[in-house]
């Protein structure tokens, strides 16, 4: 590999991890040997639009962060149709906690809306994380209390408002990732029709 590229890599690299470490502070403190081991777990993805990150009916097998692109959990309701549950943008941990704790199939999909570049943890590893840093329980449970927290605040709102306000709010929620989202799938997290939502966006530029 030419020295260009080594160096390029590693300067994206250590602002992918910059941001993860900037993302766990948050909630917690970490000593350099704790980061660095942090660091040796983790590694680099490249998800494609349109990829999957996990599968229903699939057991979810790894913990990512996000550091550039926008993924979405989807599921198929009883009629077979798609619905969009919500999104989740940069800087943010994405898991399917349920399949990804209790090892079951995985009931929904986590899918890339953009091309996506995560940090992702493989189960093994994030189990050693667990089991080695003395603190990381309680970071990760500050992390996904916050994360729960955030999705029935943002879906609150938009179950009782008519759906232009709902779309309003959705801009307010997702600032910079609203002309990244495909139209079919914001109008499913709505719950109105493309062409609906079409007539919104219209109406109120």
């Amino acid at each position: 590999m030419p020295n260009g590229k080594r160096a390029k890599f590693s300067f994206k690299y250590i602002a992918a991890m910059e941001a993860l470490f900037n993302f766990i502070l948050k909630f917690g403190n970490l000593n350099r040997q704790q980061m660095d081991f942090i660091a040796s777990k983790a590694k680099t993805l490249t998800l494609h639009k349109e990829a999957y990150f996990s599968e229903a009916g699939k057991i979810a097998r790894q913990v990512g962060f996000i550091t550039e692109g926008i993924l979405r959990v989807c599921y198929y309701n009883n009629k077979g149709e798609e619905i969009t549950k919500y999104f989740i943008d940069e800087n943010n941990l994405v898991v399917d906690l349920e399949s990804f704790d209790n090892e079951i199939c995985s009931s929904a999909y986590v899918q890339a809306v953009t091309d996506c570049k995560m940090i992702v943890f493989s189960r093994k590893d994030w189990l050693e994380l667990l089991q080695t840093i003395v603190g990381w329980d309680a970071i990760v449970h500050k992390i996904i209390s916050r994360a729960l927290m955030q999705k029935v605040e943002r879906r609150s709102p938009l179950v009782s408002e008519d759906a232009t306000t709902r779309y309003l709010k959705f801009m307010e929620i997702y600032p910079s990732a609203v002309n990244r989202i495909p139209l079919a799938y914001i109008a499913s997290y709505l719950g109105v029709t493309q062409s609906s939502l079409s007539r919104i966006r219209k109406n109120i530029r």
